[in-house]
């Protein structure tokens, strides 16, 4: 399953983020202002902000905005699909209150570092949805975590570096998470993701430095939410 390679990915962008509470923030806002609008439960999306380190009064005055229609915008869900150099499959899922804007600004990126972006289903299909459960190893018993998350249902369990990654199938995801949680496991990540079924490496050097300028580029967009690819030595 390459978990190593996940949590890498993982890492590289909390170490980001870390040091982009707004930018996080203002994501994550929007990612509770479409939730709260579409009726659906929030317990997915509040789990990945406090994984994120945002306070829960943060949270909790997004979730009144949204509720009171007082956030003044209105976003829609949207997915670019494309290739990075040397055919790195590139997903990126974004909210949006302008689909020109942002479609233009994710094309842009992708042209500018060496990719071109695809039409939809053109990558998609070599990623499947699963839920993501990132724990430190350091702070939990490997036997203790194990037994707790597969007995709560989940799908996988492994030791990655320093931490443990739990699957989960995405209808199960809340479920194990809240049994996790109500346990007391604390996730340094929380969230169901696209799991590439196949990793790509790149040894060019001129390529390493296009696709990591390309990912930064659209990580640091405010209408994308998460870039998802299949590049195996990210870090």
């Amino acid at each position: 399953m390459a978990g190593h390679s996940k949590w890498k990915n993982i890492a590289h962008r909390k170490e980001k983020t870390d040091t982009q509470r707004a930018k996080l923030f203002t994501k994550l806002s929007r990612e509770i202002i479409v939730t709260v609008r579409a009726g659906r439960p929030l317990d997915a999306v509040i789990a990945k902000a406090r994984a994120g380190n945002v306070p829960m009064e943060n949270i909790q005055r997004v979730i009144a905005k949204a509720a009171g229609g007082t956030d003044g915008a209105d976003y829609e869900s949207v997915q670019y699909e494309g290739y990075g150099p040397n055919g790195v499959a590139v997903l990126v899922e974004a909210m949006t209150d302008n689909r020109n804007r942002t479609a233009g600004e994710v094309r842009h990126a992708f042209d500018k570092y060496g990719g071109n972006m695809g039409t939809p289903g053109s990558v998609g299909w070599m990623f499947d949805e699963k839920g993501i459960l990132i724990l430190p190893a350091a702070e939990y018993s490997e036997e203790d975590t194990m037994l707790a998350a597969l007995d709560a249902g989940a799908a996988d369990f492994q030791t990655a570096e320093d931490v443990y990654e739990v699957t989960v199938e995405p209808g199960d995801f809340e479920t194990v998470r809240s049994a996790l949680e109500s346990a007391g496991y604390a996730f340094l990540s929380a969230q169901v993701e696209r799991v590439p079924q196949t990793w790509v490496t790149l040894t060019d050097e001129a390529h390493v430095k296009n696709m990591r300028r390309m990912i930064d580029a659209l990580e640091d967009n405010d209408d994308v939410q998460n870039v998802w690819h299949n590049w195996e030595n990210e870090l």
